[in-house]
């Protein structure tokens, strides 16, 4: 038996993506007061008390989608209800019910599962005396709610976990599985109607989200995981992202939100690209988000049948792309046909080698052999009368490589000898493809300062960079304290 599939749905507007959050915890679904809003299944494991759970947010049934993607949405919805092993039917208790609640009512009543009625909006226990109208809608336990008054969810989800088909161990086992974390996440980003959810249902072998030529069809972040090998892997489908200027809503204006915060979350990013599409602005702003969160990258050329049938080559895009973003020249470039899974499964063992790479550790002795021979090949300009000296390296974090050089002053560096040093970490380091984050830190020093080193450089590292291990500890504290100026320059 798999993990137990509880599938929220009713009518638009009734509040079901605000119970589905309320219940997971926190923001997943997007929240809007325009109907429609949720089109694809979004998914979150539950893990109350003993038992695990799948909790599915649907979209609105009767919706008439401004797109003209009802029926899209309507299959969504009808998968979900088909997997469902229990089904949560949310009302709007402040409306009562509306013959469209009935409609849902009785295409519900038919299909013989068991289901809890929820009256949400029940902001007040004075409108409880109002709720008898839903009575006998719905087969199953009622339960009264408000998700902006937080009540009754512990009564919820005690509902709920009531009507769960009983527990069997394969289920606990498939629970725990699912609950671990994935060995790797995987951001697919891009703007409108690249081929991102026709890509991922590549992935997942279904149609998990909903495919449109309408561009801006994904409004969620979708997370989905996946076995390759015996590995799970979370891919996250993003919003389509169109410039700023341009957002017409605030539905919009959260997808571009939730693709910022999917590449923060991700341990490699597909930066997906049209091939039968110049360059745009947003692509460049996407890749500076990426280039910013110092995320490992793949350029993605998606729709490549089309660019051969019109004499594109590999090298030609290539180039194009590294002209375009001549800083992220590390970047592999892979090109793929998502509609007819061409190279998917080559796209991902590639992500697989990337994410290794970033969590790469060198030894302190293996890296101080290449940056002596760096140095003796190439000698960093003097800068006026004072000549530029390297102590020390040591790499003090992973994902991204982060490598501090200890030297007499950061400022007598140029960014010219910089980059060089950096060419020379990815020809003899594992770090071929990743970004690497270099900082030179001053030896000088007080007798009178502590002598452990570390402490001070986390403050000056972002949070993301923060994962100091300490099995380097020994070997970068040769010394009191290095003065607290230093210089970040990353690739």
């Amino acid at each position: 038996m798999s993990v137990p599939k509880v599938v929220i749905v009713g009518r638009p507007n009734v509040g079901k993506s605000s119970v589905f959050n309320w219940l997971a915890g926190r923001m997943i679904s997007i929240v809007d007061p325009t109907a429609g809003v949720t089109r694809d299944r979004v998914a979150h494991l539950m893990h109350e008390g003993d038992r695990y759970f799948e909790l599915i947010d649907t979209g609105g049934i009767g919706i008439v989608d401004s797109d003209n993607l009802s029926d899209d949405i309507e299959r969504q919805i009808q998968v979900g209800i088909d997997e469902a092993d229990l089904i949560v039917f949310v009302v709007d208790g402040k409306t009562g019910p509306v013959p469209l609640d009935v409609t849902v009512s009785e295409r519900l009543r038919k299909l013989a599962k068991p289901g809890l009625l929820v009256v949400n909006k029940c902001d007040s226990p004075k409108t409880d005396a109002e709720i008898h109208e839903f009575h006998g809608m719905f087969d199953g336990p009622l339960v009264i709610t408000s998700v902006k008054a937080n009540r009754n969810r512990d009564d919820l989800l005690e509902a709920i976990l009531g009507q769960l088909p009983a527990a069997q161990d394969l289920e606990q086992e498939e629970g725990a599985s699912l609950a671990a974390d994935p060995e790797m996440k995987l951001a697919i980003v891009g703007r409108r109607n690249v081929g991102k959810s026709t890509f991922l249902n590549a992935l997942a072998g279904e149609e998990r989200v909903i495919v449109s030529e309408v561009a801006g069809t994904t409004r969620d972040s979708i997370d989905i995981r996946f076995e390759i090998d015996g590995r799970t892997i979370l891919a996250i489908d993003t919003p389509g992202v169109r410039k700023k200027k341009s957002l017409a809503n605030d539905i919009e204006f959260y997808a571009l939100v939730r693709a910022q915060r999917s590449i923060r979350r991700a341990d490699v990013v597909l930066m997906m690209f049209d091939s039968q599409e110049t360059i745009s602005q947003v692509d460049k702003k996407l890749v500076q988000d990426i280039q910013d969160g110092t995320k490992p990258c793949i350029f993605v050329v998606n729709k490549w049948d089309l660019a051969l049938e019109k004499g594109m080559t590999s090298e030609k895009w290539s180039k194009y792309l590294f002209d375009s973003f001549a800083s992220m020249r590390h970047v592999p470039v892979a090109l793929v046909t998502a509609k007819d899974s061409r190279n998917i499964r080559k796209l991902i063992n590639l992500a697989q080698n990337l994410y290794k790479q970033a969590n790469e550790r060198v030894s302190t002795n293996e890296l101080n052999k290449i940056v002596r021979a760096a140095v003796m090949a190439n000698q960093p300009a003097h800068k006026g009368n004072r000549r530029p000296k390297v102590f020390f390296a040591t790499q003090v974090a992973v994902a991204p490589p982060t490598i501090v050089l200890k030297c007499n002053d950061p400022a007598l560096f140029s960014d010219h000898w910089k980059r060089y040093l950096l060419g020379v970490f990815r020809e003899h380091l594992p770090f071929k493809e990743v970004p690497i984050r270099l900082y030179l830190r001053s030896r000088q020093r007080t007798v009178d300062e502590p002598k452990h080193a570390l402490d001070e450089l986390r403050d000056d590292l972002t949070p993301g960079d923060a994962a100091i291990a300490s099995e380097e500890d020994g070997d970068f504290a040769d010394g009191p304290n290095v003065e607290s100026t230093g210089v970040l320059f990353e690739e």
